[in-house]
């Protein structure tokens, strides 16, 4: 099936197409205002934060708990946290 179209019985929905999305930026260590955009677009198709937060969790054990670490406040950042935030 190389070089055919795929079905678009198995395309993926707008809300996961994005969640896995997010999964590929984390993981190659993508710049804030990309995890924004694509955060931004994950919501407005349907996903919650709890699920946003979830990919962190999820990709976690492929691409280590240092690149977890480093990406969290960009998430944070990117889902509308105030991470300077003293409080």
């Amino acid at each position: 099936m190389s070089g055919s179209v795929p079905d678009a019985d198995a395309a993926l929905v707008p809300k996961v197409d994005l969640l896995v999305r997010l999964g590929a930026l984390v993981a190659v260590g993508a710049a804030t205002a990309s995890l924004r955009r694509t955060v931004q677009l994950a919501l407005a198709a349907g996903a919650t934060e709890a699920e946003i937060v979830g990919v962190l969790v999820a990709v976690a054990p492929t691409v280590g708990l240092a690149r977890v670490v480093a990406t969290a406040p960009k998430l944070a950042d990117a889902i509308g946290y105030d991470v300077t935030s003293d409080e």
